[in-house]
């Protein structure tokens, strides 16, 4: 037996994206009523949608090339499935405020006082509650993120990704463009816009499953992020 817990936003016309992206716009292509030349419905229900919307859509996980020209041989369909298919740990950083960053050794500490450890290989999900406090507010786009030296740390310790709840990874215009380099550059990446995580904390290691579609030449995707625990 075994518990999944949905850490995906959904995706919808008019939500949140970063500054700068594509509008989300979701339209009825054809319907149910069109196929079966019914012309007097009182109510026309969708057989097909049509969407419009970036690779950066909601929650959605970052290919290697995305913020750098070195790296733009690694789009996502190229980087190995085994990347979004781990071992996970999230770590309570619900006392971070608005564009506070992160450090890498506020990150040891939480795990000494969780009494977890980051492996090589694992998902590192860091807990804000950035998601049920600002989301959908003008707030939402000062979210707290890592700094530069808690990517870089991270990045040493051969994690396969970290995610977080924020549109951004890092703190925009202190840390976000160098954190999405050094991700690029040492051979990890992140997922952005996640929820549910405080179903997570203090529950131990999980598998994380947060799969991109294989679009060819992508610079990142969507995904449909869980945890899994075993159920004794």
């Amino acid at each position: 037996m075994f518990e999944i817990i949905d850490l995906s936003q959904e995706i919808f016309s008019g939500m949140p994206v970063y500054k700068g992206l594509p509008e989300v716009e979701i339209s009825m292509h054809s319907s149910h009523e069109e196929w079966e030349g019914i012309t007097d419905a009182a109510t026309v229900s969708p057989s097909v949608n049509r969407l419009a919307l970036s690779e950066h859509t909601g929650t959605h996980v970052d290919a290697l090339s995305h913020m750098s020209r070195q790296n733009r041989g690694q789009s996502i369909e190229t980087m190995p499935l085994s990347m979004f298919y781990t071992e996970g740990i999230c770590l309570d950083f619900s006392h971070k405020g608005f564009r506070e960053l992160i450090e890498a050794s506020e990150i040891a500490e939480a795990c000494a006082k969780a009494g977890l450890e980051i492996r090589k290989g694992d998902t590192l999900l860091l807990y804000t509650d950035h998601y049920r406090k600002a989301y959908g507010s003008s707030n939402w786009v000062n979210g707290p993120g890592i700094s530069a030296d808690a990517a870089r740390w991270l990045g040493s310790l051969e994690i396969a990704a970290f995610g977080v709840e924020t549109m951004s990874p890092g703190v925009s215009g202190l840390s976000n463009r160098e954190v999405h380099h050094i991700c690029g550059e040492l051979g990890f990446t992140h997922y952005e816009n996640m929820i549910n995580l405080h179903l997570l904390v203090g529950r131990g290691r999980f598998r994380f499953i947060g799969l991109p579609l294989k679009i060819r030449g992508g610079t990142g995707s969507p995904v449909r992020a869980v945890a899994v625990f075993e159920k004794g």
